[in-house]
């Protein structure tokens, strides 16, 4: 049971086949939502993954803040459909602020949220930004944390 922060270059062909796999099987296929998962972003992003018994349960992409919205953004959160329930999306969403503050050190982290998880990310101290949209078929909603806005109860690893 371990979490890592990979690099693009660090990851191995079946890590990163592993991840792409994930993200296809939850947002593409799970939630009936053909959309382009291939971005670009990857190459530059910072991969954050959960593993047990040789599996990657969780993930999430940390995007630094020239590439997307002048601060970074942490996206394609995703918690394995047989591993939720477990507290690793919170465990997920932790590790990734305090990375971000904590290396990157900016002044704000951005996100775009599936609506129905706008409450979750909220309890992080995100708040919206943007009036609900359509984006790829599913509502969602921009959130921002501020870095003085950060909450007193977040750990941050």
């Amino acid at each position: 049971m371990t979490w890592k922060f990979y690099d693009f270059d660090e990851l191995t062909a079946a890590e990163l086949y592993e991840m792409l796999k994930l993200r296809v099987d939850v947002f593409v296929v799970e939630q009936n939502c053909p959309y382009p998962e291939l971005d670009g972003l990857d190459q530059k992003s910072i991969h954050l993954a959960y593993k047990e018994d040789g599996r990657i349960l969780a993930y999430a992409r940390l995007v630094p803040g020239e590439l997307k919205y002048g601060v970074p953004s942490i996206g394609r959160v995703i918690v394995s459909p047989d591993a939720r329930g477990r507290g690793l999306a919170r465990e997920l969403m932790n590790k990734s602020i305090g990375f971000i503050f904590n290396e990157w050190q900016p002044e704000a982290i951005r996100l775009q949220g599936q609506v129905y998880l706008k409450e979750f990310y909220q309890s992080f101290g995100f708040d919206p930004i943007s009036d609900v949209y359509d984006e790829d078929g599913i509502p969602h909603v921009d959130m921002k944390l501020d870095k003085e806005g950060q909450s007193e109860q977040l750990k941050v690893d």
